[in-house]
Protein backbone atom coordinates (compact mmCIF):
# COMPACT_ATOMS: atom_id res chain seq x y z
CA UNK A 1 0.00 0.00 0.00
CA UNK A 2 1.77 3.40 -1.00
CA UNK A 3 1.65 6.54 1.55
CA UNK A 4 -1.34 8.10 0.51
CA UNK A 5 -3.31 5.30 0.48
CA UNK A 6 -2.34 4.33 4.33
CA UNK A 7 -3.41 7.53 5.06
CA UNK A 8 -6.16 7.40 3.68
CA UNK A 9 -6.81 3.89 5.72
CA UNK A 10 -6.18 5.22 8.84
CA UNK A 11 -8.57 8.57 8.86
CA UNK A 12 -10.84 6.32 7.21
CA UNK A 13 -10.13 3.82 10.77
CA UNK A 14 -11.22 6.65 12.74
CA UNK A 15 -14.53 7.77 14.45
CA UNK A 16 -16.73 9.60 12.73
CA UNK A 17 -15.96 13.01 13.68
CA UNK A 18 -12.64 12.62 14.60
CA UNK A 19 -12.31 11.24 10.76
CA UNK A 20 -14.11 14.39 9.53
CA UNK A 21 -11.89 16.59 11.27
CA UNK A 22 -8.67 14.72 10.52
CA UNK A 23 -10.00 14.77 6.76
CA UNK A 24 -9.99 18.89 7.06
CA UNK A 25 -6.72 18.78 8.84
CA UNK A 26 -4.87 16.82 6.19
CA UNK A 27 -6.29 18.91 3.51
CA UNK A 28 -5.52 22.29 5.44
CA UNK A 29 -1.97 20.63 5.96
CA UNK A 30 -1.01 19.35 2.15
CA UNK A 31 -2.35 23.00 1.07
CA UNK A 32 0.40 25.04 3.19
CA UNK A 33 2.54 22.42 1.47
CA UNK A 34 1.32 20.79 -1.67
CA UNK A 35 4.81 19.58 -2.92
CA UNK A 36 6.35 18.28 0.46
CA UNK A 37 6.85 15.18 1.47
CA UNK A 38 4.58 12.96 2.90
CA UNK A 39 5.15 10.23 5.31
CA UNK A 40 3.26 7.30 7.26
CA UNK A 41 4.16 5.71 10.36
CA UNK A 42 1.99 3.13 12.01
CA UNK A 43 3.41 3.44 15.49
CA UNK A 44 5.41 0.30 16.00
CA UNK A 45 9.19 -0.24 16.20
CA UNK A 46 11.80 -2.54 14.03
CA UNK A 47 9.97 -5.69 16.17
CA UNK A 48 6.33 -4.97 15.68
CA UNK A 49 5.80 -3.79 19.03
CA UNK A 50 3.67 -0.53 19.52
CA UNK A 51 5.40 2.76 20.41
CA UNK A 52 3.43 4.93 19.74
CA UNK A 53 0.17 6.11 18.11
CA UNK A 54 0.46 6.20 14.25
CA UNK A 55 1.21 9.42 12.65
CA UNK A 56 0.67 11.12 9.34
CA UNK A 57 3.82 13.54 8.79
CA UNK A 58 4.44 15.80 6.62
CA UNK A 59 7.43 18.08 5.02
CA UNK A 60 11.13 16.77 5.89
CA UNK A 61 13.92 18.37 8.35
CA UNK A 62 17.14 16.35 9.52
CA UNK A 63 17.33 15.48 13.14
CA UNK A 64 20.74 16.19 14.04
CA UNK A 65 22.24 13.82 17.07
CA UNK A 66 25.02 15.21 20.10
CA UNK A 67 26.76 11.69 18.44
CA UNK A 68 26.76 13.29 15.11
CA UNK A 69 24.32 11.11 13.14
CA UNK A 70 21.47 12.39 11.96
CA UNK A 71 18.15 11.71 10.37
CA UNK A 72 15.57 12.72 7.98
CA UNK A 73 12.05 12.98 9.76
CA UNK A 74 8.81 14.73 9.17
CA UNK A 75 8.79 18.40 10.08
CA UNK A 76 4.51 18.56 11.10
CA UNK A 77 2.81 15.13 12.34
CA UNK A 78 -0.83 14.75 12.60
CA UNK A 79 -2.20 11.97 15.10
CA UNK A 80 -5.85 10.84 16.55
CA UNK A 81 -5.44 10.14 20.65
CA UNK A 82 -7.69 8.67 22.53
CA UNK A 83 -9.27 12.14 23.49
CA UNK A 84 -8.91 13.94 20.09
CA UNK A 85 -6.02 15.13 17.76
CA UNK A 86 -2.73 16.15 18.17
CA UNK A 87 -0.75 17.87 15.93
CA UNK A 88 3.55 18.00 16.02
CA UNK A 89 5.35 20.81 14.76
CA UNK A 90 8.78 19.57 14.61
CA UNK A 91 12.51 20.98 14.41
CA UNK A 92 11.48 24.17 16.12
CA UNK A 93 14.12 25.98 18.14
CA UNK A 94 12.83 26.86 21.54
CA UNK A 95 10.26 24.07 23.49
CA UNK A 96 8.16 26.95 24.62
CA UNK A 97 7.53 29.05 21.24
CA UNK A 98 4.41 27.43 20.44
CA UNK A 99 2.74 27.86 23.96
CA UNK A 100 4.46 31.43 24.24
CA UNK A 101 2.90 32.31 20.27
CA UNK A 102 0.13 30.67 19.67
CA UNK A 103 -1.13 29.30 23.27
CA UNK A 104 -3.47 32.40 24.37
CA UNK A 105 -5.63 32.47 20.93
CA UNK A 106 -5.37 28.84 19.74
CA UNK A 107 -8.65 28.19 21.59
CA UNK A 108 -9.74 25.01 23.58
CA UNK A 109 -5.97 23.19 22.98
CA UNK A 110 -2.89 21.74 25.31
CA UNK A 111 -0.23 23.37 23.70
CA UNK A 112 3.22 22.10 25.56
CA UNK A 113 6.95 21.97 23.88
CA UNK A 114 6.21 20.79 20.17
CA UNK A 115 2.09 19.80 20.26
CA UNK A 116 -0.91 21.13 19.97
CA UNK A 117 -3.26 18.91 21.15
CA UNK A 118 -7.08 19.24 20.74
CA UNK A 119 -10.54 17.88 21.39
CA UNK A 120 -11.95 18.68 18.16
CA UNK A 121 -11.87 21.90 15.44
CA UNK A 122 -14.56 23.35 16.65
CA UNK A 123 -12.89 24.08 19.81
CA UNK A 124 -9.92 25.92 18.45
CA UNK A 125 -8.90 28.77 16.08
CA UNK A 126 -8.02 26.89 12.98
CA UNK A 127 -6.49 29.97 11.23
CA UNK A 128 -4.50 30.58 14.88
CA UNK A 129 -3.29 26.14 14.19
CA UNK A 130 -2.11 26.95 9.92
CA UNK A 131 -0.12 30.11 11.51
CA UNK A 132 1.76 27.95 13.82
CA UNK A 133 2.13 25.04 11.13
CA UNK A 134 3.30 27.73 8.58
CA UNK A 135 6.22 28.51 11.52
CA UNK A 136 7.26 24.62 11.83
CA UNK A 137 7.88 24.53 8.08
CA UNK A 138 9.70 27.67 7.53
CA UNK A 139 11.68 25.95 10.08
CA UNK A 140 13.10 23.65 7.63
CA UNK A 141 16.29 22.31 7.03
CA UNK A 142 15.30 20.51 3.59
Amino acid sequence: MNIKDQIKSYIDSQSEIKRSDMQVLNKLIIKQCPKCKLWFLDGKDEKGKVVSNPNIGYGCYTINYANGTNKEFYQIGLSANTTGISVYILGIASKSYLEQTFGGNIGKAKVTGYCIKFKSLNDINTDVLIDAINYGLAQSTN
